[in-house]
């Protein structure tokens, strides 16, 4: 069976199945049809969604629902994300589990609100203070805006964190037909309940019964208590013990921000999600992601249709960098580290997106660092960039291979 609908209707659906109870927005091209359907849809299964006043007030709303123990999520562009960011840190401090949809446009500023765009990569990433690792999905198919919108309700779940999934005014807005048996439904996990303390601990204050800010190991994310539930409460965007009472405490203070890194830094292999064609002894990797990846697909397909040997890597996890999958692409080789020779027979990593280069710069960290670490010579890594407007067609990809083959 196959149905005919658009990126902003699968995200919206697979947010419904995966439990979404709560949405706040506010309107802006091209994420408003997640918008509306959410208003429309939510209320048929008991949740909640609201048009906020505005962007700052959407995110604070669905900070303070998932605090209470709602799956939320909202939608915005490139503009509402500058207006998020202060809450961004906010929801990273205070270890909220939340879903950002960023439906991506032409910027900087207002931009060109009707073209898509791939320009906020290395905004999400460090548009907020601290510079502490996120979580962010990219689709590139309709099937995927349902599948990986399931998987980052998990994540958010799994790491109490936000987590964004990266979408573009042309994934958003596009009809698409897609074969029902092409949807993934990755399970979402039920949200870990806090427990309460041993009776009689003589580190508890009186009025203290659990500790909703302990986390053990410090890779792990502490376990929930909602506002409104069995347990008192404190929520605090500044640096705090296990209490949630606010403290300067060196100590404390060091082992709460090493936490945040790595609880997401140090399962970063486990958050790699890409889908590899390879194709033994290609001279040529080709790597993109969301809109752009579909342009590759086309082309790897003509050109291997012609003779010529490509291989493709489309990166649905953006953030934390799928360096495991990188590598592994390109085909590293085997020896010590004193050996010289390529990291595998790739002698070139085309990176294609719709900004100037945002991802390629984490892909050449990740292959340069490779080689000067191990002593090996690194296959070229270059780019296919548009920033008009327009999408990057297959024949641009294609005339690139021809012409450097």
């Amino acid at each position: 069976m196959r149905e005919f609908l658009d990126g902003a209707t699968a995200i919206a659906r697979g947010a419904l199945d995966a439990g979404c109870n709560f949405f706040a927005g506010y309107p802006i091209s091209p994420a408003t049809p997640l918008l509306l359907h959410m208003i429309r849809e939510l209320p048929k299964v008991g949740g909640v969604a609201i048009q906020a006043e505005d962007e700052i007030a959407s995110i604070s709303m669905c900070i303070g629902a998932a605090m209470t123990g709602a799956r939320a999520l909202t939608a915005t562009s490139g503009p509402g994300i500058s207006l998020y960011s202060e809450n961004i840190g906010l929801a990273i401090m205070g270890e909220v589990p939340l879903v950002i949809v960023d439906a991506q446009r032409m910027g900087p500023a207002t931009g060109g609100a009707t073209m898509p765009a791939q320009g906020d990569v290395q905004f999400v990433r460090w548009g907020t203070a601290g510079g502490y690792p996120i979580i962010a999905l990219a689709p590139s198919s309709v099937a995927e805006c349902y599948s990986l919108t399931r998987r980052a309700f998990d994540l958010a779940e799994r790491f109490r964190a936000p987590v964004f999934l990266l979408t573009d005014k042309a994934m958003f807005l596009s009809m698409s037909t897609v074969e029902i048996e092409q949807y993934e439904h990755p399970a979402v996990r039920a949200r870990a309940q806090a427990q309460a303390a041993p009776a009689g601990d003589p580190d508890l204050r009186p009025e203290e019964s659990f500790w909703p800010w302990r986390f053990d190991p410090i890779d792990q994310p502490p376990p929930f208590s909602p506002f409104g539930g069995e347990h008192i409460m404190r929520f605090t965007g500044s640096s705090h013990d296990e209490h949630g009472f606010l403290t300067k405490d060196p100590a404390r203070v060091g082992q709460l921000n090493e936490h945040l890194w790595r609880k997401i830094a140090d399962h970063a292999p486990e958050l790699e999600l890409v889908r590899a064609d390879l194709q033994p002894d290609a001279r040529t990797l080709f790597v993109s992601y969301g809109i752009t990846a579909r342009a590759m697909e086309e082309a790897v397909l003509v050109a291997r249709a012609a003779g010529q040997r490509v291989s493709a890597l489309t990166v649905q996890s953006l953030w934390p960098v799928s360096k495991g999958a990188i590598l592994a692409a390109v085909g590293q080789v085997t020896g010590t580290s004193e050996s010289a020779g390529h990291l595998g027979p790739v002698e070139r990593v085309v990176v294609a997106e719709l900004n100037l280069g945002d991802f390629r710069r984490e892909v050449e960290r990740v292959i340069y660092g490779w080689a000067a670490q191990t002593r090996q010579i690194a296959p070229e890594v270059v780019g296919i960039n548009r920033v008009d407007g327009e999408l990057i067609t297959p024949g641009q990809f294609l005339q690139f291979v021809t012409s450097n083959e």
